[in-house]
């Protein structure tokens, strides 16, 4: 069986393939800053559009979409933010998608279902 950083790393292969497939730039893959990490970051027109892609080999523990909690989202935006601050285009159009992947035992897709604007506010962690 293979390792999670393995299944990760195949299912951003694959969804960076179906992006370009479906007229996306890939800009980057694996950016990281602080404790965030963005899986893809691509462009279509003129957006940017940050992808998190999850992936399952089964739904033991639930679909590949359900895994994203809030405090994974408000890391998105964080990184998603920090990105186009490094680029200084703070002013630029944006949204975060999501992959999900659901492969069988060989290691065939299964499913693959991408949501976009998947993450389109800010979670309310932390407020009262």
């Amino acid at each position: 069986m293979a390792k999670r950083a393995d299944v990760g790393a195949w299912g951003e292969a694959i969804a960076a393939r179906y992006l370009t497939e479906h007229g996306y730039t890939i800009c980057a893959r694996n950016w990281r800053a602080g404790h965030g990490e963005l899986d893809i970051i691509a462009a279509r027109a003129d957006e940017l559009v940050f992808v998190e892609v999850r992936t399952r080999r089964s739904d033991a523990f639930g679909v590949p979409e359900e895994s994203l909690d809030p405090h994974k989202q408000a890391t998105l935006i964080l990184t998603a933010q920090a990105y186009l601050q490094s680029l200084n285009r703070l002013d630029a159009q944006w949204r975060i998608d999501v992959i999900a992947i659901e492969m069988d035992h060989r290691g065939a897709v299964t499913r693959l279902d991408h949501y976009e604007h998947a993450i389109s506010e800010p979670p309310t962690l932390g407020r009262d």
